[in-house]
């Protein structure tokens, strides 16, 4: 008799925790599991700013899944690009570009997020992003680019003042903590490039909230702002980009920008996997799901992290679902597989709650804010905080030393502010690195299934 095949999609922190829990707890004969990623690597996502900045390696916040003494799941090098769960099929784009069926009796969904995006002109093509590896490494050749170009351009010419300006669209923590890990790059490099002054450097922060990072609440939120203020960089609230060229971003207010480096933030959106499932989701895009993680509508199939609207059992509002963080999306994955372990074992599924732990925020240098636990922080003893909580959970001991050593090495010595050859004469776009232009539609799934029937 064949045995069960269970299927993950997605290697963020809910899918690699779900295969690493279901290496443990089934018996190689049980099931055999499969899990679906383009890359075999767990990408640590909150110390991208820190890769865009040079502080840390790219190959230290990529924790390798082969690793694991444990290891027998197999890794589909791909992405899945459709789901018909009515044949219980999931449609993958393998990395060559090829698309296989893959039979499932259990699917877990976390896929995770992409950038969400606005019907702005020239976003699409002025845009950069910083939701994967690849767009960090690029953003930080990019902007190591605009310093050597503006070095080598006339004194007070547009394009010397486009080069230099900078706007990062996002008041949340990606965008928060980009914006001032790349401000302390230019900073520091400056010193390198003796025609250029400090002061010809312009950051800007934007955002449509009027407030910076609200879920801190306003004390630590006015901490953050007034450290990105005290380094130069002007924060508007209330506003966002009308229009984006190629030498410079106009904003709702009017304003005009000179600039050639666009960092979009400003929120994620759920994997387009999503809508080729044809079930319900909420206002935000999610897939709705159980309290167990279930997807009522689909046999077999279980969604979290990112992609799903999990009820928030353990938080204080009704109705209220998780939010898309890390420390959820890991216990997720860990809950999910024991939902799956349960299914198969035909014994009965539990409920997912976690009271959440806090939030923390790097700003670089010996600045920080966090809420651990619900205790506000600031200055050094927060950022003390967030680098010691991104440090224990790195999950292999060779990503912590990286890391670990990393940060000693840029503290002592610095960086050399070399670019490595990402900067191409074609930008890199959003949809380059997110490859959100690869999903099926529902129509084209169900058509790809039905004629595999036939054919068998």
């Amino acid at each position: 008799m064949a045995r069960p095949r269970i299927v993950v999609v997605g290697a963020g922190f809910a899918g690699v925790a779900c295969v690493r829990r279901l290496e443990r707890t089934l018996s190689p004969g049980e099931a055999e599991i499969m899990l679906v990623t383009p890359f075999s690597y767990q990408l640590y996502l909150p110390l991208l700013p820190q890769v865009a900045s040079g502080v840390l390696t790219p190959q230290s916040v990529a924790v390798s899944l082969r690793r694991s003494r444990r290891h027998r799941t197999r890794i589909v090098p791909g992405g899945a690009v459709g789901v018909d769960t009515r044949a219980k099929v999931c449609v993958i784009r393998k990395i060559t570009g090829e698309l296989v069926d893959q039979p499932y009796d259990h699917l877990v969904l976390a896929p995770g997020s992409v950038t969400r995006t606005f019907d702005i002109p020239g976003l699409a093509e002025h845009g950069r992003g910083m939701k994967t590896l690849a767009e960090a490494a690029y953003l930080r050749d990019h902007v190591i680019a605009q310093l050597d170009l503006a070095d080598a351009a006339a004194p007070g010419s547009p394009e010397r003042a486009s080069r230099l300006g900078f706007v990062v669209v996002g008041g949340g923590y990606a965008g928060t903590e980009t914006a001032a890990s790349l401000e302390r790059l230019t900073a520091n490099a400056v010193g390198r490039y003796p025609r250029l002054d400090r002061r010809e450097i312009s950051w800007h922060l934007v955002d449509v909230a009027p407030k910076l990072m609200p879920e801190l609440g306003d004390r630590l939120g006015r901490a953050a702002l007034d450290v990105l203020r005290r380094r130069g960089i002007e924060v508007s609230l209330g506003v966002s980009v009308a229009k984006a060229g190629p030498e410079d971003v106009t904003l709702t207010d009017g304003r005009v920008l000179p600039c050639r480096t666009l960092v979009w933030t400003a929120g994620v959106a759920a994997s387009p996997l999503v809508a080729t499932l044809g079930a319900e989701t909420a206002k935000s895009g999610r897939l709705v799901v159980a309290a167990d993680l279930r997807v009522p509508s689909a046999d077999g199939v279980f969604a979290l992290g990112d992609a799903a609207a999990v009820p928030d059992l353990a938080g204080d509002a009704d109705g209220a679902v998780c939010p898309p963080t890390a420390q959820h999306a890991e216990r997720q994955g860990k809950v999910a597989a024991d939902n799956v372990v349960a299914a198969l074992r035909g014994t009965p599924l539990r409920s997912y709650a976690h009271k959440d732990l806090g939030l923390v925020v790097d700003l670089g240098g010996r600045d920080g804010v966090s809420r651990p636990l619900g205790i506000g922080l600031r200055g050094m003893p927060a950022q003390a905080v967030a680098r010691g909580y991104h440090w224990a959970a790195l999950r292999t001991g060779a990503a912590k030393t990286r890391v670990l050593t990393n940060w000693l090495l840029n503290a002592v010595a610095g960086d050399d502010f070399v670019r490595t050859g990402f900067q191409t004469y074609k930008p890199g776009t959003l949809r380059d690195f997110e490859y959100t232009d690869q999903y099926l539609t529902p129509e084209e799934v169900r058509a790809r299934t039905a004629a595999a029937a036939g054919r068998n």
